[in-house]
């Protein structure tokens, strides 16, 4: 991988440094995920400081932390398992 991801919180809390990098971004779930939220959710943000990376976090906990990926690094890291 080129970068190691980052961690930020994907709360709507104001009061977050990083709030609002995230607050507006569309989540997605994968299509094999189960009612039960034992899978994890990402989001591409399209304006900010974020755009461009992509954001993945653990659906049993939305107001949780998320990690960034740059696309050179979630590629680096989807390799791993093929």
């Amino acid at each position: 991988m080129s970068a190691l991801p980052r961690n930020v919180l994907s709360s709507s809390d104001s009061s977050d440094l990083y709030s609002s990098d995230l607050s507006g971004v569309r989540w997605l779930r994968s299509s094999y995920s189960t009612g039960a939220n034992n899978c994890v959710e990402a989001a591409r943000p399209h304006s900010g400081p974020r755009a461009g990376l992509l954001a993945v976090r653990d659906s049993k906990d939305p107001q949780g932390p998320a990690l960034l990926f740059s696309p050179a690094s979630w590629t680096g890291f989807l390799a791993t398992f093929h």
